[in-house]
């Protein structure tokens, strides 16, 4: 059956959106790029990027595939405990999705919703895709604040009086964020308290659709209720996907000490520059930016600017965000639309 009218023309702004979300996503790079760089010899950081060791950039793009790996897991053993039937590979490719969703909207706003969306598409249950990454957002939630508070704590003394800012207003960010998954999946009487106060906060200003509103906080709010029963039930499940997450961003945190091996750089333990690339992303992964592009490239330059040296930092900030980031949201871009194409062949999207 094709799609109502105006199912077609609220798919049609989707894609506008996220042609608008990519443009402005571009445009941020760009702007880091100047910004980043103008203080800087940008031919002297190309040829320091194109002399890395190879072995080691290698090694640092295997890492980011182990990083998708865990998280695509992670979804795949959840959905499949929740007795949907899907592939290890099809796991993966949500993961890339999603990932690529997170990267080019404000906030990593998009990401979650339209892997959902496109779970449904596969016939994979709403409300257990949704489940399914409340858990794992609750178990990467976990390893941020742990690794990043430990290495706030043991770097303090080493950072700028800014980074400490962003490394605290980032604790609260992803704190707060933490709390109230929590809260919404273990406590419903106390979320429903907490929802009705924000919705006559939003009432008191003038906004009119409260009915509708409510009626959606519901059905959400039913969701982690039945993610808290899933967790009660399948503890060692929940526990291995909090270990798997810790995992996850252990992978991730190692990237920068690949890259300043592949500088042919000595002298700094890789304990270090792990911790400093956890206060890093939790600097950053707060920040209403898509992909956090911009804010962690100028955290990079403040942080690593020692260890790197000058003649080496703006080298090691391309290579390492073209390793951890930039490459993977073009890998990703490619399998959001080969997907996209797939499923307007099969006639499950508008055309």
């Amino acid at each position: 059956m094709e799609p109502s009218v105006a199912k077609q023309k609220q798919i049609q702004k989707t894609f506008k959106q996220l042609f608008f979300n990519v443009l402005i996503f571009t445009l941020l790079i760009g702007l880091t790029f100047f910004f980043v760089f103008k203080d800087q010899d940008i031919g002297e950081a190309i040829a320091v990027f194109n002399n890395a060791k190879f072995g080691y950039v290698i090694t640092g793009i295997f890492l980011m595939l182990l990083y998708f790996s865990m998280e695509a897991w992670n979804i795949y053993s959840l959905l499949r405990a929740f007795g949907e039937k899907l592939s290890f590979f099809q796991a993966l490719k949500f993961t890339f999705i999603g990932f690529f969703f997170c990267s080019v909207t404000p906030g990593a706003s998009g990401g979650q919703p339209l892997e959902i969306y496109y779970m449904t598409k596969e016939k994979i249950s709403g409300a257990h895709a949704t489940m399914a990454l409340l858990i794992q957002i609750c178990g990467v939630q976990v390893a941020v604040l742990a690794l990043g508070i430990f290495g706030l704590l043991i770097n303090i003394g080493k950072l700028e009086s800014s980074v400490i800012s962003l490394g605290i207003i980032g604790l609260i960010i992803n704190g707060v964020a933490l709390a109230i998954l929590l809260i919404g999946v273990f406590s419903k009487r106390l979320t429903k308290k907490i929802v009705e106060f924000g919705l006559s906060v939003i009432k008191f200003f003038g906004y009119k659709k409260i009915e509708q509103k409510r009626e959606s906080i519901n059905n959400s709010l039913e969701q982690y209720s039945n993610s808290a029963k899933f967790i009660k039930t399948h503890k060692k499940q929940f526990a291995l996907c909090i270990l798997r997450s810790v995992l996850q961003m252990i992978i991730y945190f190692l990237i920068p000490f690949f890259v300043y091996k592949a500088l042919g750089l000595k002298g700094t333990s890789i304990f270090e520059i792990f911790f400093l690339q956890a206060v890093l992303f939790m600097a950053t992964s707060g920040l209403p930016l898509p992909g956090a592009v911009g804010a962690s490239e100028a955290v990079f330059l403040s942080i690593y600017g020692v260890i790197f040296g000058e003649d080496f930092l703006g080298g090691a900030v391309l290579l390492n965000r073209s390793i951890s980031f930039y490459w993977f949201v073009l890998v990703s871009m490619m399998v959001v639309f080969m997907n996209i194409i797939r499923l307007r062949a099969s006639k499950k999207i508008a055309k």
